[in-house]
């Protein structure tokens, strides 16, 4: 086992361990859900969206759901009880297990991508293959919403939320993460700070595949 691969297992099994106690500490709402409200009306009726990362689904896929109903939301996430609470939460939607370095999905197949506070929990140094995923699954002109670092860092939180897990993140900071987007063959449209349901700001960027 590769030590990229005894990570990303770690991080699932932290993820797997504190889903209930981060769905009940995370509102449904807020600015941040205020985006996806933002973002529906831009695309088209019955578009096809990939929420990367869905966890329990409440502020991700039923917020698509509620602001336009015609949209078809695939949710995917990597822990299998964060996607239990999704099926709950979200009970029509379809939902797939598997990582966001190799999306199981063909070229082209979907209008928009939602990445909540996911992508920062892959090794910086994979963040542009996740970014070529995105832009693979994407048709030209379909958009990608997802939280980014806004510093480079690298760290990992032990015993996080009092699960006996670490949980780690990596980030190459919000420069970095605009050229490896646009070597991914993306434009960032914007980028915005707003307030997470947690406490703390987050950054968002907005970007469109060419």
């Amino acid at each position: 086992m590769t030590d990229e691969t005894a990570r990303r297992n770690a991080v699932r099994r932290a993820w797997d361990a504190v889903a209930d106690d981060y769905a009940a500490a995370r509102r449904a709402d807020g600015p941040d859900a205020d985006l996806l409200r933002d973002l529906a009306p831009d695309l088209p009726a019955g578009a096809s969206v990939l929420d990367v990362g869905c966890g329990d689904g409440r502020r991700t896929m039923a917020t698509l759901h509620d602001a336009d109903p015609t949209l078809d939301v695939v949710g995917l996430d990597f822990s299998r009880v964060q996607l239990g609470l999704a099926s709950e939460a979200v009970p029509d939607a379809r939902l797939v297990q598997a990582d966001m370095t190799a999306l199981p999905f063909r070229e082209q197949t979907f209008d928009a991508v939602s990445a909540y506070h996911s992508v920062f929990h892959v090794p910086r140094e994979r963040h542009p293959a996740v970014y070529r995923e995105f832009a693979r699954v994407l048709r030209p002109d379909g958009l990608v919403l997802m939280t980014v670092g806004s510093g480079r860092s690298e760290s990992t939180r032990r015993n996080w939320l009092g699960s006996g897990h670490a949980m780690f993140w990596s980030t190459p900071g919000s420069a970095a993460t605009t050229a490896q987007l646009s070597d991914a063959g993306f434009d960032v449209e914007w980028e915005r700070r707003v307030d997470d349901p947690l406490g703390s700001t987050a950054l968002f960027v907005l970007a469109r595949r060419r």
